[in-house]
């Protein structure tokens, strides 16, 4: 039965939950393997609330933990698992380069899928990443390339930190990756800075915001549509890697250190132009939700 913000019954007081950050990045993960909890997506009344730091759980998005092929998804052909993911209001992202970790070490925690050296496949809405386990518990993903039409167009902001041109990115959610003499200049991100021009991002955009600090080396932050400045963002990490990557005629096997608030992540590109994002994955809790609570 899908649960709706006005359709809570008593017998849906108690819904399982688990609660997992990549580099302070955080989710609310809710099992549903069969799809027949949520229905076809988790209301965005319940996301909004679930995600709520001080009336609810609090995340920055809401990872339902799916089997692939139930109705509603995407085809993902060799995946047995789909991350539906959903940003704090609710709305669609395409995927997220650090909840697919978080997800992948749910499932490997659970005991629902083995890493037998090939990687794990998740479904997601920009195709299958394949996940491996990597050293220090981290977790490596297959982004695949950044998508052609939008990646390596111009943008501009009139924001004052700012110091030129920047670059669309997708990874496949729409990046606008700009550079910034110092982070600490920024001030406040809690409205996203403005770019243009607007019509190449008519869903809406993430806007990072990077610092050089040293040869392939990058520090960075970032405001994600529909959530507001996050402490990291996996797809943002990797946009912002590949425009560096370019500017300085990065050979293929470079990896590039990202450092965001929450932490340290790492990205590669392959022969093939794949992004390869390594970093921790961490699952710190686990419960039952009083829905009704959440949403009263």
């Amino acid at each position: 039965m899908p649960i709706y913000a006005d359709q809570v019954s008593s017998d849906l007081a108690a819904l399982p939950f688990a609660k997992g950050h990549g580099t302070g990045n955080d989710f609310v993960l809710l099992p549903d393997h069969d799809g027949s909890r949520y229905g076809e997506r988790v209301d965005a009344a319940m996301v909004a609330g679930l995600c709520d730091r001080r009336r609810g759980v609090g995340a920055d998005g809401v990872i339902r933990v799916v089997r692939a092929g139930v109705p509603g998804l995407p085809e993902t052909a060799g995946a047995a698992w789909f991350m539906d993911y959903l940003n704090a209001d609710g709305t669609v992202a395409e995927m997220c380069g650090n909840g697919v970790r978080v997800l992948v070490r749910y499932l490997l925690e659970e005991g629902l899928v083995a890493d037998d050296g090939d990687g794990v496949p998740v479904g997601t809405r920009a195709g299958v990443l394949l996940v491996r386990t990597a050293p220090e518990h981290t977790l490596t993903v297959d982004m695949g390339p950044a998508r052609d039409g939008l990646s390596g167009a111009t943008v501009t902001s009139a924001h004052p930190a700012v110091t030129g041109p920047g670059t669309a990115v997708a990874m496949p959610n729409p990046h606008a990756v700009l550079p910034v003499e110092s982070l600490d200049a920024v001030g406040a991100l809690d409205r996203s800075p403005e770019v243009q021009p607007a019509e190449l991002f008519p869903d809406g955009v993430n806007v990072e915001l990077v610092q050089r600090r040293g040869p392939r080396a990058l520090a960075m932050r970032v405001h994600e549509r529909g959530v507001g400045e996050t402490l990291s963002c996996g797809t943002g990490v990797c946009a912002a890697a590949w425009v560096a990557m370019r500017a300085d005629g990065a050979q293929p096997g470079t990896t590039y250190t990202v450092d965001v608030p929450g932490g340290r992540l790492w990205v590669t590109e392959d022969d093939a132009g794949s992004l390869h994002l390594r970093g921790p994955a961490v699952v710190v809790a686990r419960g039952e939700i009083d829905a009704g609570a959440i949403l009263r």
